[in-house]
């Protein structure tokens, strides 16, 4: 391999996030793809960066731990999200976006630049002499997931992950719906699809009793669990969790509400807003059409499970994203234990600064955890006897001490902000 060329394994959000930010800066990379080879069972489409599990890249809103990484990435010039926000589609304070448009610009930027060769190929060796980024998360193949056991000596860690399901916005009676945000936070982003007592319990006991697709599942993450399993853990579960009937100020007294995203610019589709499912797709059908403005539902992507898997970060990675057993390889995206879109591409685009300089004899180091990103890398790399993948959240940050609490989340963002530019700066 040429001195100057960096291997990026997997052109999902985080790799290509990384091949990007690399290949803009003069460095030539070999980007690895195993479709249109061999797709995951979460994966469908031959284009990168494919969205799965929901088209939302988390708020905008500075004052919430999305918006304070975004802002972050944003300083450390990064390309996904400008092609997000090229791409949105209106969701209320959240940024979401057209995934198939997503998926095309990305691929299109990737494919486009001279600084990138693509190279079609299942990966089931890795060299560890030559500057690697392995993005090939959250469903990797196996014989990928067994050379990256054989290196770090830890056995493969999984998590079973959800996705929910896509209708048309024609199978909608829009007579039972509204549209509107919570609290009026959006422009009626959201199309609401309310129920009574009595059709929520119908629906309800539906859903906690529907044939599941997998008999056992073990290790749910919880920011994606199947409805029914939370619905399985108390007759309320549901009115406090994604059917909250609360924030609806001209709608009377819902007694449960679920709300619907566009699932595209179009608004041709919809997505069940927090119904990740693991039912079997003739269950869904049934058990969804009890909602009354979803009776005649027409699903064109049904809800589905599949397994995730991540190396055990506490003990196999540094601070830096690299593994300790083999300094030349970085891992990033979900493979790496983080949870979601945006810290998947966090993730990448720090691999892809920290390789950089690598490649160049630079000092390399960690983003302060006074960020959301730093203090993300340090928990996943922080001794856990019981590790499982960690989002974005202000929970992980150190407390700020002699704030007010209704104005702590805004002296989050302010620190985190001052605290990026700093490292930007000294880091050039």
């Amino acid at each position: 391999m040429p001195s100057n060329t960096v291997n990026i394994i997997g052109a999902g959000l985080a790799g290509s996030e990384a091949a990007l930010y690399l290949a803009d800066r003069g460095v030539k990379v070999n980007l690895y793809e195993a479709k249109p080879l061999w797709y995951s069972p979460a994966h469908s489409k031959p284009d990168f960066a494919e969205i799965v599990c929901s088209n939302s890249l988390k708020s905008t809103v500075t004052t919430t731990a999305g918006g304070t990484l975004k802002n972050e990435l944003d300083i450390l010039g990064c390309t996904l999200l400008k092609i997000a926000r090229e791409v949105s589609v209106p969701a209320g304070s959240a940024l979401a976006v057209d995934r198939d448009a997503f998926s095309a610009r990305v691929t299109n930027a990737v494919r486009s630049n001279a600084n990138i060769t693509v190279i079609d190929k299942i990966v089931t060796q890795l060299n560890r002499e030559e500057i690697t980024v392995v993005c090939a998360g959250p469903v990797c193949h196996d014989g990928l997931a067994d050379a990256l056991s054989n290196i770090t000596g830890e056995k493969s860690l999984h998590f079973f992950d959800a996705a929910a399901p896509i209708i048309t916005a024609e199978c909608i009676d829009y007579s039972r719906a509204f549209f509107g945000a919570r609290y009026g936070k959006g422009d009626a982003d959201y199309l609401n699809c309310p129920m009574n007592k009595q059709e929520y319990l119908e629906f309800y006991n539906a859903l906690i009793t529907a044939e599941r697709a997998v008999d056992k599942v073990g290790g749910v993450f919880e920011g994606c669990m199947p409805v029914e399993v939370m619905a399985a853990r108390g007759e309320d579960a549901l009115r406090f969790g994604p059917l909250r009937p609360v924030g609806f100020r001209d709608a009377g007294k819902p007694y449960a509400v679920l709300q619907l995203r566009r699932e595209n610019a179009e608004g041709t589709l919809y997505n069940l807003v927090g119904f990740q499912t693991n039912l079997k797709f003739g269950e869904q059908k049934r058990v969804f059409s009890l909602i009354p403005a979803l009776k005649n539902i027409e699903i064109v992507r049904y809800g589905v499970m599949h397994r995730n898997t991540f190396i055990n970060a506490p003990v196999a990675l540094t601070s830096e994203l690299r593994l300790k057993n083999a300094p030349n390889i970085f891992i990033a995206g979900q493979l790496c234990g983080v949870e979601g879109y945006v810290e998947s591409i966090a993730t990448g685009l720090l691999a892809a600064i920290n390789a950089r300089k690598l490649l160049y004899n630079e000092p390399i180091s960690a983003p302060p955890e006074y960020t959301v990103l730093g203090a993300l890398i340090k928990y996943i790399t922080t001794p856990n006897m019981d590790f499982q993948p960690m989002n974005a959240n202000f929970g992980i940050l150190p407390m700020i001490d002699g704030v007010k609490k209704a104005d702590r989340k805004q002296a989050y963002y302010d620190r985190s902000n001052a605290c990026m530019r700093e490292w930007v700066k000294n880091m050039r």
